[in-house]
């Protein structure tokens, strides 16, 4: 880069993508525009520039109260430019770890602080120091969701970061000059509003509940996880829900935080307690209908007001109190709202859209919303400059939206062209312009009114988009590339109403164009870079040179009938590039050339040979000069007009500008993002002294002037005349052009406005006058045309509809039948192919699957079906043993051999050893033990298929063992099987014999079916698919029920054959032999069964010719032997049908006794099969007890691997903990001292006050005691040093400044003003000093106290730490000592199987399946011993008990004896005791004492009278009263009989209803249960049926029977009459 060329100063800036948009002051707000940031002042609407001292801006952030913003730049490695406004002075330039890029920054209002999160790979969350560009602390992989970062306002040591799914509140620790990032992660409720529980311990250790076999492990130790992989994974599992999407973030004046969700829910999150309430709900809400559609997208908060913006293009001013939402407020705006924000002096706030635009309020002022700025959303296509006036030009967007720009960048009007744009440009000479679409359209908008641009003309050229369009440099031609191999040439001038002049053809699409007028020639030269025929790459060496004569394109053949400008006319020159090149553009006698595979910007010279323009093969052009280009590509170039500057520009945003006399010399300057791949479009003025540059994707259009520097001023002089010169030239020109362009009509953009109609002009009517008899033709026949298809129309509507055409089908279009055709044709190819990729699919599909499933496998599945059931028998499909399983198999036979020999050996050897015969007895006993616990373990040792060098259950306890006996089992199984389809392939094939057994005997019992001309269809059994799948894979005719499709060749194919096949029959000839056999014997050899039975005898011939009567005696005696024989004749033919019969019986027994017997036979191998299916299942049980077990002890090793990995990452966090506690400690030690000494030398400046004034009264210095306590307001703070809380120590913070105050503070209390009265001023100044020196004394003791409390805070924390890493190292401790435990008890406590037989289980059966875990499995041997035990001791019990109970009888009857003695006596002693104490009444001595004993009885007797009267008078008052009841009592049973009468009505009618709605329901019943009742009815018919023509059957056979039974007994014992008359 050389400075000394120029410079280039970008003088305005337009684009706008919502993006880093923020205050920096109170009426300035700043946002990034492509690499530039932008200043937009919202009171005077004036925009400044700030250009980045790096590689553009990408991040930006800024503070509003201390005019700082920050921004990083767009390279690898970036840095962070912290700046001031409104001096733009670089303050510090901070140099990160980040490594791409970074994702956003924040600014702290409490201090020169900076947050920033960078990109992948690191995402490091860092916070700076921006003063001392120092980085505070940092967190790597913290920020991989982050999208935004916050600090608190009120309080710098919290950061909240949000992203797509997480919400984090960073805490910032702070111990002196030592500060730590700890997170805190707000769990946020799910998409529901409900609050979501964890499904599973975010440790990654082991649970500490066990299940019945192991204990439950964690899901990273079966999946085999180590390392950071195990928090990773167990990260990611934690819910089972999705969360809700954090849009929106906001802090309150309590350092809460307000969260908006995409759901539509708003979040109150308080960042000390983790804790989540939602304070709105939009499924559940009904007062606030208006927020429940809306999706939060930015928050600001101010005075207890929330301003919320959504997607809807409404502005919520929302008022919370206690969890309740009131809508204050409302503001309506043009589009969306992305952005929300209040200014520093909360005055203004500012609204902004993704759409472009810009809004202020003032909320205390005024309610109106007003408009700043409105620059539209849509990227930048292309910019350009009127050449007639340098002050306005033009850019149009993708979306078709023209607008015109003033030189300040003033948005003067806009166009909307309702069409997608591809490219631009503007006439050098008439204020219009021109734009490409993406239709193949070319606009033409008049320019020529500021104030009002309008389309005047439109053409469609290509039928893909319009990539160029370039003007010669005299405005005299327009010229276009697209895709298309073809270049237009149109009149530039309005005058000729921009007619097509023609077009001419080129290699291949078109890359570049470019122009060069030659003047003194009056000619065009046009070179274009073309692709090949293919036009894939996007490069290329072919260069085509047009010279186009200003005097022959004026002429009448210019052109052919096609409209291809004619050879003539046209001069082609075509050229070859040494290296594919992206971009070309011409000079006067040379070419600047870009290639990107080299990356250099080349210069070629023009061949000035005469001869080599005409040649039509390529002439190699020599390079003259070759420099590096751009670093990232591919880059286009563009030469100024004045011819003296080249610009290039490319995917890396630099806009590069070169000197053309030596290309080494150039200046760039970074104009767009190459993030965005950079520049898309450069344009100069015609002054050559302004550029215009347009990005891709989020575009912005950026004007720059260039200032050349040392330019030699002959060249620049002989350039300005030669300016002045052509702008003389065409100056008249331009004037009528103008006049010219303003006379056309404003047209429609769907308007058919094209070039001058061919009946204004001359030529037009004389072609008209030339060809009128052919065009009365024409339409004469266009009309026979027409009714010719109105008829077909007509008939098509009456054919049939699958034969019905659709309307389009008569469309006499040709390009629009065309297009049809090659519709359908391409719909037939698409349908064809899926068709035929269809097929291809299923038959691979289908090769795959046999070939998988079918050939590989050694035996077949198939199946056996009894004959009279569905019933049936499947066999083991069974693939051939690899050649891997059969080598375990032989190792594992070999390690069990060698087992088997090592143990015989020390058994021979301990045999040996034994010396006395108690151990030979003992040994004896302990081998019978030994075999006798050996138990049965499944039923394949019962079907002879077990392997004899199985391990025996109990000694199976290492997992090379269990290995072993896995393999082991497996060959059983094979065993298995394999002996199981031995038998079934024997049923199978019986099976099949005894198929054409019966089909045998059914042929039988055809041919006398058909002897007896019966009609009966005798049973057929065959194979099915299942017994039979080799049929699966063949398709049969008969399976097709579709007719078969053939195509021409298959059927000239069947034709062929079918003319041999004839042909064939032809030749073959009379048959003599065959035709005689049929002639004799009908075609057969041999009597067949019913020809017995269609002879006849035939009938004499007189019988026919003559009556009886007429008969001869010996033609009667014919006659009667004609009879005898007739009557013999059906005799045997009765008793041959009746053979037949039996024999057909007889061979439908045998098919049935057969099949029956099959269908046993088959039920047995059934039998058999449950048994093999058994045997396997307990072989696959163990197999899968084993395995089982191989697993969880490899589980437990990875859990045990994973605890010790843990264990002493944990262990080294501890120690470093440690060191790190021993450190602070030391530390905060040393500090305490000095506080201590801090707090001393306070101490005694208050005390050596006094001291300091001996010279001045005790009063005085009173006073002035009372004046040195005095203090400024602001210095006043408040702080416990004991038991500090982090809270307060952060709010204790002091401010930067702080010192600065309480100076300015102590400025108004040293005035003289306050100094008391009387009082010397060298006293009252040495006062001043003295009280200043305790002020600052007092303020280094805060200070100081203040960095104590935090340091011993932060160390109680690291305390914390320490106590909690001590503690999960002791739980990892334990954990680990239990999974070793149980990984050992796995080991040994093995898992057996057992069959069990009825007797041996002493479980109770209570439940279904049962419960054998509490049970002990013993020997049967210790059993019955144990039962001898207990039977002799039971037997012994009985005796003892029967002995005890007869003596405790014995002592009972004893007892009772004396109990009852006992008893006697005391009743007699009773007696005696009551006749003692008997007291006798007055009525007792007069009883014994009187004698006359009749008197007293009759005064009893009368007394009794007297009695007996007064109880029947009672008695019969009683009996009155009773009736009387009685009476009530029937008048009581009258009313309730009268009652129960209505009730016994009322229950008939309710009875009547009932039965009605009985009728209806059973009714529907009926209706209902009609088709199950005709069914049963219908199969009991069929039943009865069935037994009648059982029983008709039975009874015709029996009938048969009886009279062959009598047939017989007739022909052993004839009787005596027919002896007589024999």
């Amino acid at each position: 880069m050389n400075d000394s060329f120029g410079s280039l100063e970008i003088r305005w800036i337009k684009g706008f993508t919502n993006q880093n948009l923020e205050f920096v002051d109170n009426e300035t707000v700043c946002y990034t525009c492509g690499s530039h940031i932008c200043f937009l002042n919202l009171e005077t609407k004036k925009q400044s520039v700030f250009q980045s001292p790096g590689r553009g801006a990408s991040v930006l952030t800024a503070n509003g109260n201390t005019g700082i913003f920050a921004f990083s730049e767009e390279k690898l490695t970036p840095s962070i430019f912290v700046f001031t406004f409104p001096e733009l002075q670089l303050k510090n330039a901070l140099k990160g770890t980040a490594q791409l890029d970074y994702k956003s920054l924040t600014l702290s209002d409490g201090g020169p602080y900076l947050g920033c999160c960078s990109t992948l790979p690191d995402y490091t969350i860092t916070v700076w120091n921006w003063e001392t560009a120092e980085p505070l602390c940092a967190y790597t992989q913290a920020g991989q969701d982050v999208i935004s970062l916050v600090f608190n306002p009120l309080n710098w040591f919290q950061l909240c970061a949000f992203g797509k799914s997480s919400l984090t509140v960073w805490n910032i620790e702070k111990s002196a000059s030592i500060h730590v990032l700890k997170p805190s992660v707000i769990e946020l409720p799910a998409a529901d509003g409900s609050i979501v529980e964890r499904l599973r311990s975010p440790s990654p250790t082991a649970n500490l509940e066990f299940t019945y076999f192991v204990p439950e492990m964690p899901p990273s130790a079966i999946m085999g996880l180590r390392g950071d992989g195990v928090l990773s994974y167990c990260h990611t599992e934690l819910y089972s829900k999705p969360r809700l999407t954090p849009t929106a973030i906001c802090w309150t004046t309590t350092s809460n935080l307000y969260v908006g969700c995409e759901e539509g829910f708003l979040l109150l999150v308080d960042p000390e307690s983790l804790t989540v309430s939602v304070l709105f709900n939009p499924t559940t809400a009904d007062d606030t209908l208006e927020l429940k559609q809306n999706k939060f997208l930015a928050f600001a908060f101010h005075r207890n007001a929330l301003i919320a913006a959504g997607e809807e293009s409404v502005v919520y001013n929302l008022q919370i109190q206690q969890a309740q939402i009131v809508i204050k407020q409302m503001w309506h705006l043009e589009g969306p709202v992305t952005t929300v924000m209040f200014s520093p002096d909360h005055e203004t706030l500012l609204f902004s859209s993704d759409m472009g635009q810009i809004y202020t309020l003032h909320p205390t002022h005024s309610e109106d919303v007003v408009k700043i700025l409105d620059v539209g959303s849509s990227n930048f296509v292309a910019a350009a400059f009127l050449q007639s006036d340098q002050s306005i030009c033009v850019s149009v967007r993708e979306t078709g939206d023209l607008q015109l720009w003033s030189a300040e960048g003033i948005c003067l009007s806009s166009l909307s062209l309702q069409a997608e744009v591809t490219s631009l440009a503007c006439c050098p000479i008439v204020p219009y312009a021109a734009v490409g679409t993406a239709s193949g359209n070319v606009l033409w908008i008049d320019l020529s009114r500021e104030q009002q641009p309008r389309l005047v003309h439109q053409a469609h050229l290509y039928d893909g988009p319009v990539n160029h369009l370039i003007f010669d440099q005299d405005g005299h031609f327009l010229l276009t590339g697209a895709p298309d191999p073809h270049v237009y040439v149109l009149e530039a001038k309005p005058a000729k109403r921009f007619s097509i002049i023609g077009y001419t053809a080129v290699p291949g699409p078109v890359l570049s164009l470019s122009t060069q007028n030659l003047r003194e020639s009056e000619q065009v030269q046009v070179l274009a870079l073309c692709t090949g025929q293919e036009g894939k790459t996007r490069d290329s060496t072919n260069l085509t040179l047009f010279t186009l004569s200003l005097r022959d394109l004026a002429g009448p053949d210019c052109v052919d009938q096609d409209g291809c400008v004619s050879d003539h006319v046209l001069k082609v020159s075509k050229y070859e590039m040494p290296h594919p090149v992206n971009s070309c553009v011409l000079g006067v006698s040379d070419i600047y050339a870009y290639c990107h595979r080299r990356r250099t910007l080349q210069q070629y010279q023009l061949p000035q040979d005469p001869k080599s323009l005409s040649r039509k093969q390529g002439v190699e052009l020599k390079q003259v000069q070759e420099v590096k280009g751009h670093p990232l590509g591919p880059a286009s170039l563009a030469l100024s007009p004045d011819q003296l500057c080249l610009a290039s520009w490319g995917r890396d945003g630099l806009l590069r500008i070169q000197d053309t006399t030596s290309l080494e010399c150039y200046i760039e300057q970074q104009c767009h993002s190459s993030r965005l791949n950079g520049v898309r479009s450069v344009s100069f003025s015609a002054d050559s002294q302004t550029l215009l540059t347009v990005g891709f994707k989020v575009s912005s259009l950026v004007c720059t002037d260039l200032r050349l520097k040392g330019l030699d001023f002959d060249e620049l002089n002989k350039s300005t005349q030669s300016k002045q010169t052509m702008r003389n030239h065409l100056t008249n020109t331009a004037s009528s052009e103008t006049l010219a362009l303003m006379g056309l009509h404003e047209c429609g953009q769907q308007s058919s406005i094209g070039t001058e109609k061919p009946e204004d002009s001359k030529t037009a009517k004389e072609e008209n006058l030339q060809y009128i008899e052919k065009r009365e033709n024409m339409k004469e026949r266009l009309k026979e045309i027409c009714d010719i298809i109105q008829e077909m129309i007509h008939e098509n509507d009456n054919v049939p509809e699958i034969e019905h055409l659709d309307l389009r089908e008569f469309n006499v279009n040709i390009e629009e039948q065309r297009r049809l055709a090659a519709m359908i044709k391409e719909e037939v190819t698409r349908v064809r192919q899926e068709i035929t990729l269809g097929t291809a699919e299923r038959s691979h599909q289908c090769d795959v699957i046999r070939r998988e499933f079918w050939d590989s496998m050694k035996v077949k599945g198939r199946a056996v079906k009894a004959f009279h059931s569905e019933h049936e028998v499947k066999n083991y499909p069974l693939k051939e043993r690899t050649e891997k399983e059969l080598e375990n198999l032989r190792n594992v036979e070999n390690i069990r051999m060698l087992e088997k020999a090592a143990c015989t050996l020390s058994s021979q050897k301990q045999s040996s050893s034994t010396t006395s015969d108690q151990d030979q007895e003992l040994e004896e006993e302990t081998n019978e033990a030994s075999e006798s616990t050996e138990v049965t373990d499944s039923y394949s040792v019962m079907l002879g298929c077990s392997h004899p060098d199985m391990y025996n259950q109990f000694i199976v306890q290492t997992t090379e063992q269990r290995i072993n006996q896995i393999i082991l089992l497996q060959d059983v199984i094979y065993r298995l099987k394999t002996a199981f389809n031995v038998e079934f392939n024997a049923v199978h094939k019986q099976k099949v014999q005894e198929i054409d057994r019966v089909r045998d005997r059914n042929r039988q019992i055809k041919e006398i079916t058909s002897a007896l001309e019966m009609d009966v269809n005798p049973w057929e059994p065959d194979l099915t698919d299942r017994e039979c799948p080799e049929r699966l894979f063949s398709v049969a005719d008969s399976e097709i029920k579709a007719e078969k499709y053939l195509t021409p060749e298959q059927r000239k194919e069947e034709e062929r054959k079918e003319l041999e096949e004839q042909k064939r029959v032809v030749a073959k000839g009379d048959n003599v032999r065959g035709r005689a056999l049929d002639d004799m014997m009908e075609g057969a050899l041999k009597m067949k069964k019913g020809d017995f039975l269609k002879m006849e005898i035939p009938l004499p011939e007189f019988a026919l010719t003559k009556p009886d009567r007429e008969w001869s005696p010996e033609e009667k005696k014919v006659f009667q032997e004609y009879e005898k024989k007739a009557k013999e004749l059906s005799a045997e033919k009765e008793k041959y049908k009746k053979s037949l019969e039996i024999e057909m019986k007889k061979l439908q027994e045998a098919n049935k006794d057969a099949t029956e017997l099959f269908d046993e036979t088959l039920k047995k191998l059934f039998e058999r099969k449950i048994k093999f299916e058994m045997a396997i299942n307990q072989e696959e049980l163990k197999i899968a007890h084993l395995d089982y077990s191989v697993h969880m002890e490899g589980v437990m090793g990875n859990q045990e691997r994973e605890l010790k990995l843990k264990l002493d990452k944990m262990l080294a966090y501890k120690n470093e903990a440690g060191e790190k506690v021993k450190t602070h400690e030391r530390e905060v030690e040393l500090f305490q001292e000095i506080y201590d000494s801090v707090v001393a030398e306070d101490k005694v400046l208050d005390e050596e006050f006094r001291k300091s004034f001996p010279d001045v009264p005790r009063p005085v210095v009173n006073r002035l005691y009372k004046l040195f306590k005095r203090r400024p307001r602001n210095q006043k703070m408040h702080i416990q040093t004991s038991n500090p809380n982090p809270e307060q120590i952060q709010r204790a913070s002091p401010v930067p400044g702080g010192l600065g105050k309480i100076a300015v503070g102590m400025e108004e209390l040293d005035a003289p003003t306050n100094m008391p009265e009387g009082l010397n001023l060298s006293i009252w100044e040495r006062f001043c000093l003295i009280r200043g020196t305790k002020v600052l004394s007092e303020q280094k003791v805060r200070e100081t106290a203040l960095t104590l409390a935090e340091m011993k805070a932060f160390l109680l924390k690291r305390r914390d730490e320490d106590e909690a890493a001590q503690k999960e190292i002791k739980r990892l401790t334990t954990q680990l000592e239990r999974v070793h435990e149980e990984r050992n008890r796995l080991l040994l406590d093995t898992m057996v199987q057992v069959l069990l037989k009825q007797g041996q289980v002493e479980v109770s059966a209570t439940e279904l399946a049962r419960d054998y875990s509490d049970s002990v499995l013993l020997s049967r041997t210790v059993v019955d011993d144990l039962n001898t035990k207990i039977n002799a001791l039971g037997e012994q019990k009985i005796a003892r008990m029967v002995k005890t109970k007869d003596l405790r009888t014995g002592i009972i009857r004893q007892e009772w004896e004396n109990k009852k003695k006992k008893m006697q006596k005391e009743d007699l002693e009773n007696k005696a005791r009551d006749i003692q104490k008997l007291h006798l009444t007055e009525d007792h001595k007069e009883y014994l004492n009187k004698t006359d004993r009749d008197c007293r009885v009759t005064r009893q007797v009368s007394t009794l009278r007297d009695t007996i009267a007064f109880q029947e008078k009672t008695h019969q008052k009683n009996i009155q009263k009773r009736l009387q009841k009685i009476k009530h009592y029937n008048r009581q049973a009258a009313v309730e009989e009268e009652k129960k009468a209505k009730l016994e009505e009322e229950i008939q009618e309710m009875q009547v209803t009932v039965s009605e709605m009985k009728h209806i329901s059973g009714f529907s019943a009926a209706e209902e249960n009609e088709a199950a009742k005709t069914e049963e009815r219908y199969q009991e018919m069929l039943q009865r049926k069935k037994l009648k023509d059982t029983a008709r059957s039975q009874e015709e056979q029996l009938a048969v029977l009886t009279a062959e039974v009598e047939r017989l007994r007739m022909r052993n014992f004839p009787s005596l009459d027919q002896l007589k008359h024999d």
